[in-house]
């Protein structure tokens, strides 16, 4: 799998250790949201093998290909905040794109040295995207045949990469399978997205940037949950087919803003918090604070998830309102790792204002 120092990586990586008998090979280029120390407590364990490296090194790529001899590929590895895509587009069409070209081309060099059981069960599971799709009036749902319409750097440089990976299932008979999946959140999320910023700031006392109006609409997906999805469609998929992924968690920002500042105050009550009375503010969503909005910010995402559920039997077991909760006393209870993700790299400062 590449992309498993990141965010969504280091959540399967610890689901496919606890819940399956399979080997692990993480490979991370280590950019500045994927972190070994995302990692702790599991880099040890026996059953999995990490190794720096750029998907888009495609010797690299097939060398541990032809090492370890995988029965699949599982593609996490990706450029992802749409705020840095707008001041860097560069970095996002070199990961997102060249990267998974090059990924695909060793694996594809892998595949036809295959034969029998092995090449008829190897599998290339890409993980993309609901913003692929582009925007959301007031109805309505993505599905996995919604046309393209990518809004942003980041959604096009994961569109792009998708057309890519079915090319070379319909050119070459790569065995291909492909995730869209609606807004992740969860631990280990690096503090730029909004609801761990959101956490962070509030305990801290600081502002609670909401992007415009904040009736921009996400459907939020617990971590672990599209990790269980994920799994399914590696192993029950069917080959050249996408699959969408969501929590059936449409929210407001302003409603998530609300709803952390809610949950946070259960477990810290913000007369207790000393960040706050040094501001002289009584509670968590005093804190809120509307700031100009994201150039190109899509309105609405909504996923129709009927297939997955339908085909494989899967259904997120966590809403958002327990998913939160446990998200909240996850990062009260992981300073350390806030503070070493962070350091030297952000200091959850506003991006993406750039429009020249």
């Amino acid at each position: 799998m590449t992309g498993g120092a990141g965010f969504i990586g280091c959540n399967f990586a610890r689901f496919a250790l606890a819940k399956t008998g399979v080997r692990l090979i993480v490979v991370d280029k280590l950019t500045y949201a994927g972190n070994l120390v995302s990692l702790k407590n599991i880099l040890n364990h026996p059953r999995l093998v990490f190794i720096k490296g750029d998907i888009g090194n495609r010797p690299k790529m097939k060398s541990i290909l032809n090492r370890f001899k995988p029965r699949a590929v599982l593609n996490f590895a990706a450029e992802t905040h749409v705020d840095r895509s707008i001041d860097n587009p560069g970095v996002f069409v070199d990961t997102n794109i060249v990267g998974t070209f090059n990924l695909l081309e060793a694996s594809r060099s892998y595949f036809q040295g295959l034969k029998g059981n092995k090449r008829s069960g190897f599998r290339f599971l890409h993980i993309s995207t609901d913003e692929v799709f582009g925007t959301l009036g007031p109805g309505g749902r993505f599905k996995e045949t919604t046309p393209y319409d990518p809004r942003s750097p980041y959604s096009a440089s994961k569109a792009a990469a998708d057309h890519l990976v079915n090319a070379s299932f319909s050119t070459y008979k790569l065995p291909v399978l492909i995730t869209n999946c609606s807004n992740n959140f969860g631990p280990f999320q690096y503090p730029e997205k909004l609801i761990p910023l959101t956490i962070l700031n509030a305990a801290e006392g600081k502002h609670l940037p909401i992007y415009g109006d904040g009736k921009n609409v996400r459907d939020w997906l617990y971590v672990e949950d599209h990790c269980e999805a994920v799994w399914l469609v590696l192993n029950k998929g069917r080959v050249g087919e996408k699959y969408n992924i969501g929590g059936v968690g449409e929210q407001k920002n302003t409603e998530v803003v609300d709803k952390i500042c809610e949950y946070l105050e259960e477990v810290w009550p913000a007369a207790q918090n000393r960040f706050l009375k040094r501001r002289k503010k009584f509670s968590y969503k005093s804190l809120k604070t509307f700031v100009p909005d994201r150039p190109g910010h899509d309105r609405r995402y909504a996923i129709d998830a009927s297939k997955i559920r339908l085909q494989l039997h899967w259904k997120p077991h966590w809403g958002l309102n327990d998913g939160l909760r446990r998200t909240i006393r996850w990062y009260l209870a992981n300073e350390a790792w806030c503070r070493a993700v962070q350091k030297g790299k952000y200091g959850r400062e506003r991006l993406g204002l750039k429009n020249d």
